[in-house]
């Protein structure tokens, strides 16, 4: 595989059958009214992502985003096809492999935070490092040095309860980073913040994905931070669009 290449997919194809509830929210969101047996929400997807890019996916609610992000990142899986990432297809692992991959290869930002409501700022952000094995102490001074980064080091002793909706995200973003994973995946990161608040976030997620050399995926619906990414994609139908930064 190309060294330049991170992500290698090939005929990625994902049903939801009749039953199912990601199926009716699907079907909700594309105005049908009657269920059918399926609805195959990705049509055999190719495409490829380079190493330390920044990607932007956009496309209309139901159409398929946050699958093939939970895909990528080994919490879904797809029906058929192939996805590689750093030369290893993810979907040939092993459950305890994959949990590895997801721990230690892939950091995590959704739209809600998640942040654990009885921890300090600074323990939420080092947790997935002291859980993954790093001491204690090694774990605490990296999680400070990343909130740092974010501009939150004057908020370590801070719950979430304590921090504005803004600082919460910028807490899950170091969280995300702080195992230092190849791979960052993030769901509507600013989904839930006012026009202020998401363009702090998003100039912090962008900029911190370029300076620890991470490869940034953003779903958004935000025309203003899907422009920003050196690569968009777009789903439409099933289908995968692509378009470099300065196209028309």
């Amino acid at each position: 595989m190309n060294d330049e290449i991170l992500i290698h997919a090939e005929q990625v194809v994902k049903t939801y059958t009749s039953g199912s509830e990601h199926l009716e929210v699907l079907l909700k969101s594309h105005d049908l009214a009657t269920v059918t047996e399926h609805l195959e929400i990705l049509k055999g997807l190719n495409f490829t992502i380079p190493r330390s890019s920044s990607v932007s996916i956009t496309g209309q609610s139901g159409s398929g985003k946050s699958t093939l992000l939970n895909i990528l990142g080994g919490l879904d899986h797809c029906d058929s096809g192939s996805i590689k990432v750093d030369g290893m297809e993810i979907f040939g692992l092993s459950e305890s492999a994959l949990t590895h991959y997801r721990s230690k290869q892939v950091g995590f930002i959704f739209q809600f935070h998640y942040l654990l409501k009885d921890f300090t700022a600074w323990e939420n952000v080092m947790l997935p490092a002291f859980i993954a094995g790093m001491k204690k102490k090694d774990a605490l001074e990296k999680a400070r040095a990343l909130l740092q980064d974010v501009h939150l080091d004057n908020r370590l002793h801070h719950f979430p309860s304590q921090l504005s909706g803004g600082e919460r995200q910028r807490v899950a973003v170091a969280r995300s980073i702080v195992n230092d994973p190849e791979l960052i995946l993030a769901d509507e990161p600013t989904g839930n913040l006012d026009p202020g608040n998401s363009s702090m976030v998003a100039d912090m997620l962008f900029s911190f994905a370029e300076k620890h050399h991470k490869t940034l995926i953003v779903v958004t619906h935000d025309e203003n931070i899907a422009k920003r990414a050196s690569l968009r994609f777009r789903l439409e139908s099933g289908l995968l669009t692509s378009q470099t930064r300065g196209e028309a």
